[in-house]
């Protein structure tokens, strides 16, 4: 029987259903040495060839020619093949093979490079999914644990001598620690601490390792790798990855994708750790430029309210202070100011106004005098805002408390009386940081106990809304709702006002708003709570 394959390019023999070789081709020759007609296959072929002759001989012959028979997959040495039969009707079986090792290896490196960049992709997501540093110290660990290496450290820039770090093992838990060690004692860490360019795992000896880096339970180290987190500028840490002794030792591809991995680990960490200190000065800057919590002072009540042009923000353009007097029996000082636009830059022009207002506390008496310097200290500043204001000494005399009042282009207070008659305190003045010459009228006003004086800003009467949306809220209806304060308590008065603007305004655009309260108790008698808080006053 003569056979067409002798001089075919790839592999070919013939088997029949005993699995006896009848036909080797010399290419067949050359990847089986020991093939030739009459051997048995299991004797001389690998074993998943003999297995998959035996699944294509059990097929019955009458078996429809043009179903496909089914392709073996195997290795031979250090290659790998496609088997293709072709069932004869006497039962033998051609099998034709082709090398498909190249196209194995690029599958392979193809699916590996799709593993990698959706590992990536998850680190990634994972890590800018949280602003928080030692969260992503944790995650870095964990991810490196599990995906690099059988255990893993992240290593923090040092604190003084101590040296924060989170350590993971495989299917473990990220434990956090700070210890006091040299970084000096691993070869590369130190380095990789200050960002510089990581050290070839070959070069580090693991039996060398202190104790300190081996998370607890591992074993033996076998291989170390230590690459740098690199963040933006400075750098963020450094990573250790270790393998145990029955893995393989780190590969220089290995050793490439875990400085990858760093890098998007690293950036993550630089970014958490910037808004970290972002945060706590943003927090410091705050606490000096949000209005102070009033409360009793020399005997009169005071009540503050604020609420920003935007809920997400803290600070604007409004603000308010109370001075308390330097000397028993003289005034303290109240301001309350509406700066020129909103936000943060407003807020900053606020920070200094208040800052000025307080250098300028020697001379409190003066309103004129203090608005005059205050005038031209903003006009002499550069990109200078004007701002509007109202200052109100305030002075217990017996049961009463007295009041002078001065506008500077500001709404002018009202007091509201005990018979429930609000009056407008008649004071006038012209905007602050805008004309060289200041002029201002002050109002000497007398509250009687029960009686309260309310100093707003613009951001309450020009708040926008009602039932068409559109309707300002007035300063008729600030009267009507002052009205209806009579007897209350300053806190309440402030509480009450605010209630009603914001129910005016509802979901829609405003201005800052801030309200001050300056009341004279109903009696002189303070009954204390606890000897600290404020007590309240009974009629």
């Amino acid at each position: 029987m003569g056979f067409p394959w002798t001089e075919a390019p790839y592999p070919v023999f013939v088997a029949d259903s005993r699995a006896t070789l009848l036909f080797v081709n010399e290419a067949a020759g050359l990847v089986f040495p020991g093939a030739s007609p009459g051997a048995q296959m299991q004797s001389v072929l690998p074993g998943w060839l003999t297995s998959a002759h035996r699944d294509v001989v059990r097929v019955p012959p009458q078996r429809p020619q043009a179903a496909p028979l089914t392709t073996a997959h195997g290795p031979v040495d250090d290659r790998t093949f496609e088997a293709h039969p072709t069932a004869a009707e006497d039962g033998t079986v051609v099998w034709w093979l082709v090398d498909d090792t190249d196209h194995r290896l690029a599958r392979e490196a193809l699916r590996m490079e799709r593993e990698r960049t959706a590992f990536l992709t998850q680190t990634s997501n994972l890590l800018l999914s949280s602003l928080n540093l030692e969260r992503c110290m944790d995650v870095t660990a964990q991810m490196a644990a599990e995906h690099l290496a059988d255990a893993a450290l992240v290593i923090a820039p040092s604190h003084g001598r101590v040296l924060p770090m989170v350590a993971c093992r495989r299917g473990g838990t990220p434990a956090t620690s700070h210890r006091a060690v040299d970084p000096s004692q691993v070869p590369g860490l130190g380095e990789a601490l200050q960002g510089f360019p990581p050290v070839p795992s070959r070069w580090i000896d693991p039996a060398t390792a202190p104790d300190w880096l081996v998370p607890d339970g591992f074993g033996t180290v076998g291989s170390i790798v230590i690459t740098p987190l690199p963040g933006h500028g400075l750098s963020a840490g450094a990573l250790v990855l270790l393998r145990g002794t029955g893995r393989h030792a780190f590969t220089e591809g290995e050793e490439v994708f875990a400085r990858l991995f760093a890098a998007r680990a690293g950036a993550a960490m630089s970014a958490a750790r910037l808004y970290a200190e972002q945060a706590s000065i943003t927090e410091i800057l705050m606490r000096e430029l949000l209005p102070p919590r009033l409360c009793q002072v020399s005997g009169v009540d005071y009540a503050g309210g604020y609420r920003p042009s935007k809920d997400h923000e803290r600070v604007g353009g409004d603000f308010y202070d109370v001075h308390p007097a330097a000397v028993q029996g003289d005034a303290s000082l109240v301001v309350l100011g509406d700066v020129c636009g909103k936000g943060l830059q407003a807020a900053v022009m606020t920070g200094k106004i208040r800052t000025t207002m307080h250098a300028l506390l020697p001379m409190a008496d003066d309103h004129h005098r203090v608005l005059s310097l205050l005038n031209t200290s903003l006009r002499n500043t550069e990109n200078a805002r004007f701002v509007t204001m109202v200052l109100a000494s305030a002075s217990r005399v017996g049961n009463s408390v007295r009041l002078r009042l001065t506008s500077a282009g500001h709404p002018a207070p009202f007091i509201l009386r005990r018979d429930g008659l609000v009056e407008e305190a008649p004071t006038r003045g012209t905007l602050v940081g805008v004309l060289p010459d200041l002029v201002t009228e002050t109002a000497e006003v007398t509250l009687a106990p029960g009686e309260t004086c309310l100093l707003y800003t613009d951001g309450i009467s020009e708040a926008r809304g009602g039932p068409m949306g559109d309707t300002m809220f007035g300063e008729e209806r600030l009267r009507r709702a002052l009205l209806e304060c009579a007897g209350m308590p300053a806190e309440a008065v402030v509480e009450r006002v605010q209630m009603l603007a914001s129910q005016w305004v509802g979901t829609g655009k405003h201005d800052d708003m801030a309200v001050v309260v300056i009341a004279a108790p109903r009696t002189n008698h303070l009954r204390a709570v606890d000897g600290h808080t404020r007590g309240r006053f009974t009629a």
